[in-house]
């Protein structure tokens, strides 16, 4: 991990997903250029290993379909410092791997309610919050699945699509603040989300990079950090793949 020294002193930091992945590596980078952390996380004991792994960081159990649990969350964390300068929304899951018309109704409705209503509670938490100081970056974590569509995977890149599209609304919307709203769209990485799929669908998907690698955790998480800073001045509304070269458009 590279540290870019200071580059987050004085901000403030709520991180959905927090406990794992590109998340906490994002949080870890967060906290160690200088920032306060807070991890928003549904596995406590995750939470509790990266609590002690990233010094200083605060955590919640917090489920992001839940808005009023979103909600609580964020209050908490702009008590404790007067203000929430980050939002960096990653909590996700993938969802089975079946064919649309096999896709089980109850586990559509909770990838949707997770990887989209998930965002969706998360940015309206916060914004208000942000607003108060008139400085924020958001930081919405989709997928290049939301952009082509992956085979098998309905509800996750339907909801990855709606990050987008929201990204984008929100985006426009506070563009004369000083809040930007940007989301990333990763090809395939290494994280601890893989396991929730069978090797024949990380096989296929990994097929599909010219690289012809994974991409590691702590590169996406190099993007989310660039685009959490000052640094993210006059990019917003959009749309920053980290693909291997898979992303056409």
């Amino acid at each position: 991990m590279t540290v870019i020294s200071g580059r987050f002193q004085h901000r403030v930091a709520a991180i959905t997903g927090g406990a794992s992945g590109v998340g906490r590596e994002a949080a870890a980078r967060i906290a160690a250029e200088g920032g306060r952390v807070f991890l928003w996380d549904r596995d406590e004991r995750a939470l509790a290993a990266a609590a002690a792994a990233i010094p200083g960081a605060q955590t919640a159990r917090v489920d992001v379909a839940d808005a009023a649990d979103v909600a609580r969350a964020a209050e908490a964390a702009f008590r404790a410092h007067g203000r929430l300068d980050i939002l960096v929304a990653s909590a996700g899951i993938t969802g089975p791997t079946a064919p649309l018309w096999e896709y089980p109704i109850e586990e559509w409705r909770r990838v949707i309610d997770i990887d989209l209503h998930g965002i969706f509670n998360s940015c309206r938490a916060v914004v208000p919050l942000m607003l108060k100081n008139d400085y924020g970056r958001i930081v919405n974590i989709s997928s290049v699945a939301g952009k082509e569509g992956n085979p098998n995977a309905s509800a996750y890149s339907t909801a990855k699509a709606g990050v987008i599209g929201l990204t984008k609304s929100l985006g426009k919307e506070l563009a004369p603040t000083g809040v930007r709203v940007n989301c990333i769209t990763p090809a395939t990485f290494k994280s601890p989300i893989l396991a929730q799929l069978p090797q024949s669908q990380i096989d296929y998907m990994k097929s599909k990079i010219p690289m012809g690698r994974l991409g590691e955790v702590e590169e996406v998480a190099a993007l989310v950090c660039w685009l959490a800073s000052e640094e993210c001045s006059f990019s917003t509304a959009a749309t920053f793949d980290i693909s291997g070269g898979r992303t056409t458009y």
